[in-house]
């Protein structure tokens, strides 16, 4: 139900998110994946001249004949926004909660897509699909997701990113962009073969979501600590040496692990944090990408 609340938070990111889209990111976005979509077409004759990269060997060999394959550029490119609404999202120490990074994160992708005039949906996961709105374009239609992305009560509290990169994948036959938000405190194992799989047909980027008191505990005493997404409480004393340097090896090897798994999969992971300010993270995530030369 759209409560007076709500209708000025939707309006409130709009504005500010739009903004940032219009001083920028728009462009930006345009130079990185405008052009870079393409569609299969047909497979015909190999003819001198013709690109021997493209030769279709599987048809070459059956004819006996050399055939290409020949694509066609895209004239408008999907984009598929996967954000992850687990237990472990309502937790921030500083500006915001990390749900709410996700939610002005999303804002801008949406708005940057919409301005491209390219077709922008949203899944909303746990450790189930929660939601899903296909693909569609207009400003009207990122409203709409934006009003979901803030008042919606997912069912689930744990994470299964491997079940949203499997939808994903069985969702959108044709190759899209997919921003996949998310803080990723799942086993990085899980998921390694799924995000390989859907980075082969799709352009995936991840967006990785932190808040520094999960990266370093400082010494505050005994303190109870519940586990956001299992509902599980446990006392510990933050003052104990030994713990907060198990505490410490934990998070690195956690992040070894997801460096590991994203390098393997060839996706961008572009790390954010809820005491940093993300424009300047989503622009040099934009630059990188325009260093680098088309999928």
């Amino acid at each position: 139900m759209l409560t007076d609340e709500l209708v000025a938070r939707v309006r409130r990111i709009e504005l500010t998110t739009r903004k940032l889209v219009s001083d920028g990111f728009a462009g930006e976005y345009h130079s990185v994946y405008k052009g870079r979509g393409m569609e299969f077409d047909e497979v015909r004759q190999y003819v001198p001249g013709d690109d021997v990269r493209s030769i279709d060997w599987n048809v070459t060999a059956r004819t006996g004949q050399p055939h290409v394959k020949r694509y066609v550029e895209e004239r408008e490119l999907t984009v598929m926004l996967a954000v992850d609404l687990s237990g472990s999202g309502d937790f921030g120490t500083r500006e915001r909660f990390k749900r709410d990074l996700a939610v002005e994160l999303a804002a801008v992708l949406s708005f940057a897509a919409t301005t491209n005039n390219d077709r922008v949906g949203l899944l909303l996961f746990t450790d189930r699909v929660e939601l899903l709105i296909p693909p569609r374009k207009g400003r009207n239609h990122v409203l709409r997701m934006l009003r979901e992305l803030l008042a919606f009560q997912p069912d689930g509290t744990r994470t299964d990113i491997s079940f949203a990169l499997d939808t994903i994948y069985a969702l959108l036959k044709r190759r899209s962009i997919v921003f996949l938000i998310s803080d990723f405190l799942a086993d990085p194992e899980s998921y390694r073969q799924p995000m390989v799989v859907a980075n082969r047909r799709h352009d995936v980027a991840g967006f990785d979501l932190s808040d520094p008191l999960e990266r370093e505990m400082p010494d505050v005493g005994i303190v109870a600590m519940e586990d956001a997404e299992t509902g599980q409480l446990r006392w510990v004393d933050t003052g104990n040496a030994d713990w907060r340097r198990e505490f410490g090896e934990r998070v690195v090897g956690l992040e070894r692990q997801k460096g590991e798994v994203f390098a393997a999969a060839g996706v961008d992971r572009v790390r954010m944090s809820t005491g940093e300010d993300y424009v300047a993270r989503i622009a040099a995530f934009f630059r990188d990408r325009l260093r680098r030369p088309a999928r």
